[in-house]
C-alpha cells in the first residue's frame, strides 16, 4: 500500500511491547507518537524476570509466532544502540511442566556442574536450551524507545487518556490531559489497561491481570552464569551481580506477600546455591500481566471501529520483538500477516 505520507501512529503504552512497536513504526518511516500514562517501563515491563524462554506445554496455536521470538531479539541487538541480550541458556529440572524446545538438550550431572558450579546438589539430568536468554526490560525499553526517538518519534509519559475520537466509525484522534491528539492509527499497548481503553471505544475484551511475584536481591557476582528453573527456584544474574527470581502468586495471605516471599525464596536460593549466604532482598512486587482469557496474544485491529489496533499479551517480553516487526508491517502495509492469524481481537467480539 503506497501513501503520499506518512501516518500518524499513537502508540498508547510505553513498556516494552509498545517501545518495539514505536521503534519499529518509526524505522519505517511512519509519524510515530508514544502516549503513556505513568513513566517509562513503569508497568508490568518494571516487573519482568524477563526470560526470553520461546517453548510451550502441549499444542501451541502461536507457534509461528513464538518460533520466530528469539531471531527477531537478535535482529534488534544489531540495530538498537543499547539493546542486550544475555544468550547463556536455561537449565530446567524437577519442574514438570513439559515445555521443550527443538533445542532442548537432555544432560547429565557432570555437564550441568560444568554449566552452574554453584549448585550444592546438582540433579542426575536437566534440560538445557542453550538459544535462550534473558534481558533488562527497562533498559531495552529505554533502549528502544531512545531508538525510535532518534528516527523522530515522539514520547508523551505522565499523560493519560481520557477518551477517543471516532468520526464514521473510524477513530481519528486522542483525548489526553495534554489536549487533544490527532491520530490516522491508534495502537492499544498499555498492558492491562488495554481493555479499559477498548471498551472507550465499544470493544469489551477479557484481558485480565494475571500476577506473578518478581524479586530483586544484592548478590555476589557468579553465583548463577544462566537461568535456573527448578523446583526451589526460578533464577538469573545480571553482569554486576544482581539477582532476579520469579515466584508464582499464591494469595493476599500476610505470609505469601512479596516480602515474606522473598525471604523465604532466599532461604531457598541459598539452600540451591554455594556462595549465596550473603543474598539480601533489595525489591519485591507483584507484577500484573496483561492475560486473555483463553491465554492467546490479543493483536490486531478492532473490528468496530477503524483505525483502532490492539496489542496486548503475556508474556510481553518474549513476543514484543517479533510482535513489534509483525504488527508494524500490518499497520502500514494492510496486508496481515499469518503469523498473528490466532491473535485477533474478533475473536471475541463476534
Amino acid at each position: 500500500m503506497n501513501r503520499e505520507k506518512p501516518q500518524h501512529i499513537i502508540v498508547i503504552g510505553a513498556g516494552i511491547v509498545g517501545a518495539s512497536l514505536a521503534y519499529h513504526l518509526a524505522s519505517r518511516g511512519e509519524k510515530v507518537t508514544v502516549v503513556e500514562a505513568g513513566g517509562i517501563a513503569s508497568g508490568v515491563t518494571g516487573t519482568s524476570f524477563a526470560w526470553i524462554n520461546t517453548s510451550c506445554a502441549g499444542p501451541d496455536p502461536i507457534a509461528a509466532l513464538r518460533g520466530g521470538a528469539i531471531a527477531a531479539w537478535r535482529r534488534l541487538e544489531t540495530q538498537v544502540p543499547g539493546l542486550t541480550v544475555r544468550w547463556h541458556g536455561a537449565l530446567s529440572y524437577g519442574t514438570q511442566d513439559g515445555r521443550v524446545s527443538p533445542e532442548s538438550m537432555l544432560l547429565d550431572r557432570s555437564r550441568i556442574t560444568e554449566l552452574e558450579p554453584r549448585l550444592r546438589q546438582p540433579p542426575e539430568q536437566a534440560i538445557f536450551e542453550p538459544e535462550q536468554g534473558a534481558l533488562d526490560a527497562v533498559a531495552a525499553t529505554h533502549a528502544l524507545l531512545a531508538a525510535a526517538r532518534a528516527l523522530g518519534a515522539t514520547v508523551r509519559t505522565h499523560t493519560p487518556v481520557l477518551g477517543f475520537v471516532v468520526q464514521d466509525a473510524r477513530v481519528t484522534g486522542v483525548k489526553t490531559v495534554a489536549g487533544l491528539m490527532e491520530a490516522d492509527v491508534v495502537v492499544l499497548a498499555a498492558g492491562t489497561g488495554t481493555a479499559a481503553l477498548a471498551a472507550m471505544l465499544g470493544a469489551s475484551l477479557p484481558i485480565h491481570a494475571s500476577p506473578a511475584i518478581f524479586i530483586r536481591y544484592k548478590a555476589p557476582p557468579g553465583l548463577v552464569h544462566g537461568i535456573i528453573s527448578s523446583h526451589a527456584m526460578e533464577v538469573r544474574q545480571a553482569e554486576d551481580g544482581t539477582m532476579l527470581a520469579a515466584e508464582d502468586y499464591l494469595d493476599d495471605a500476610p505470609e505469601n506477600q512479596p516480602a515474606a516471599m522473598a525471604q523465604r525464596t532466599a532461604s531457598a536460593i541459598r539452600n540451591e546455591l554455594a556462595g549465596a549466604d550473603a543474598i539480601a532482598p533489595e525489591f519485591a512486587a507483584i507484577g500484573l500481566r496483561p492475560m486473555p482469557t483463553d491465554g492467546v496474544p490479543t493483536v490486531g485491529y478492532l473490528p468496530q471501529v477503524e483505525g483502532a489496533y490492539v496489542c496486548a499479551m503475556h508474556p510481553g517480553v518474549v513476543l514484543a520483538a517479533i510482535v513489534g516487526q509483525l504488527a508494524s508491517e500490518e499497520i502500514i502495509t494492510g496486508e496481515p500477516r499469518s503469523a498473528l492469524e490466532a491473535c485477533r481481537p474478533a475473536r471475541f467480539l463476534a
